[in-house]
């Protein structure tokens, strides 16, 4: 009888005083397009979020730390690994869920899994059934273990991918926009599952999902045009702007005044109006009241400068 595993028990990840460290770090593709610029940050155990727009270069900067991509200059280093110069010993270490996680098209997820224990070294047949049974317990994916990988929802795939990333006990995994496409059970399965994980190993998540940092990250960087903007603990972040944000409800007719007048760092639409929240340290009057923003507000007034430079060029 298969032996049972306590589900989102993550004891068998030991913690380790890991750091990954990342020096000066940047890649232009061969048309000139600076995807990574100068980028330098220390990560220490927990869940560190990078946070930026579609395009910002978050992509390409994990492809590089996961040793897939070598940047055009710059150090990475996880412990005593120069990734760069030996990427195999970091793949030992590494749990690695991309952006596009493609399967084989008629295989179970019992048997693509343990087709991964073996790539990732784990020689004995004992091992590895247990490795597997241990996993995909902890996924809640056993019942559809016999189920060909295709037929799986996007969030049994995104549990899958976790899984796959666990193979041999890793103590540095990168998540690359893990949750987009889920829908809000399964985004909230995904990222309690994140968290469980997160203690005890270094997750970096990257994401253009605000929620998704703000509940989970210790902490977090903002990347924008291949270039760190703003780096911290969220809520450090959110008491620097208390404050300082400020919201209106205005006619859309007045969009392009307020644009004009205020710092605005962002719009929505309510009901047929518009709301904008603009960055002022004094009370701007007119009408404005005080917002509190959080982590959104944070995120939308250090993507301002690059968003009204972009509208003016």
């Amino acid at each position: 009888m298969r032996r049972r595993y306590a589900r989102a028990n993550f004891d068998w990840l030991y913690a380790r005083a890991a750091m990954l460290e990342l020096r000066n770090v940047s890649h232009v593709y061969p048309d000139g397009t600076r995807a990574i610029d100068g980028v330098s940050l220390s990560v220490q155990r927990g869940i560190y979020g990078l946070l930026g727009p579609n395009g910002a270069g978050k992509s390409t900067l994990m492809r590089a730390i996961a040793g897939l991509q070598v940047p055009t200059r710059g150090e990475i280093h996880f412990d005593e690994i120069d990734i760069l110069a030996e990427p195999q010993r970091l793949r030992r270490r590494l749990g690695y869920l991309p952006q596009d996680f493609g399967v084989y098209p008629r295989i179970s997820a019992y048997e693509m899994l343990e087709h991964i224990t073996i790539l990732k070294g784990i020689v004995s047949a004992k091992d590895r059934r247990a490795t597997v049974e241990r996993l995909l317990d902890q996924v809640n994916l056993w019942p559809a273990r016999d189920q060909l990988l295709t037929s799986f929802s996007g969030g049994m795939r995104q549990r899958f991918g976790i899984a796959q990333a666990l193979v041999g006990n890793p103590d540095l995994i990168i998540v690359d926009e893990p949750t987009a496409g889920l829908d809000p059970e399964q985004r909230n399965r995904f990222l309690n599952l994140l968290a469980e994980i997160g203690e005890n190993v270094i997750v970096l998540l990257s994401t253009h999902i605000v929620e998704d940092v703000s509940h989970l990250c210790s902490r977090m960087a903002v990347l924008s045009e291949g270039r760190i903007r703003l780096e911290g603990a969220p809520g450090e972040l959110i008491r620097e702007t208390k404050g300082r944000i400020w919201m209106k409800v205005i006619d859309r007719s007045e969009l392009d005044e307020a644009r004009a007048r205020y710092d605005l760092i962002s719009t929505r639409l309510l009901a047929g109006r518009t709301i904008v929240q603009i960055l002022s340290d004094d009370h701007p009057g007119n009408g404005f009241i005080p917002a509190d923003g959080g982590l959104e507000a944070v995120y939308f007034s250090t993507l301002a400068p690059q968003t009204r430079q972009i509208e003016t060029e």
